[in-house]
């Protein structure tokens, strides 16, 4: 079972809670506003009796024209195959309405696919039921303080924050269990 979503964070940051002194809040100001996104794209991956994976894709948009912004169907293909490759086997793939998901070649690539690719859409505006939210949960926690002069910085910062992740199959396993789903069949 895999659980795909994708997220953005720009240089600004998100907001977050901080201590500082009494009567004094604290003020971090932020060069470079407006100059560039990440793009993340995230697979959660569930097998009974296995540990959980996470799986992930980055992308920077530094706002030059012809840049893409975000992540288009090939991209979204290509970490499909490519979770197909590290997890050894078929995928059942859950994911959310998002317009990209719903093209024409992604749809001729699903169909094509069938004997390995089984795809559920999750209903609109359902991000409780969908484990990878809380892997961005954990991604932007991290980051809520980080005052990044540049895009690189915020780059860097969720890259290992995800990377560490990898490595914490019980945190993986802790965003399956708030959607409150379960793998028993």
């Amino acid at each position: 079972m895999v659980f795909e979503d994708e997220a953005g964070q720009s240089v600004t940051p998100p907001r977050a809670r901080t201590w500082g002194r009494r009567g004094s809040t604290p003020v971090v100001r932020v060069r470079g506003r407006g100059s560039g996104r990440v793009s993340m794209a995230g697979m959660t991956c569930y097998k009974s009796g296995e540990r959980s994976r996470l799986i992930y894709a980055i992308r920077e948009y530094r706002g030059r024209k012809d840049d893409p912004k975000g992540f288009g169907w090939k991209n979204y293909r290509d970490l499909i195959i490519r979770a197909r490759t590290q997890l050894g086997g078929p995928i059942v793939l859950v994911w959310d309405n998002l317009r990209m998901h719903l093209v024409a070649p992604l749809r001729e690539f699903f169909e094509a696919n069938t004997d390995w690719l089984t795809v559920f859409q999750l209903p609109t505006y359902a991000p409780d039921l969908n484990p990878q939210e809380g892997i961005w949960s954990l991604v932007k926690r991290e980051i809520g303080n980080l005052a990044a002069a540049n895009l690189a910085e915020i780059t860097r910062a969720v890259k290992r924050k995800l990377k560490m992740l990898q490595y914490r199959p019980e945190a993986i396993d802790g965003c399956l269990a708030g959607t409150g789903l379960s793998l028993s069949k």
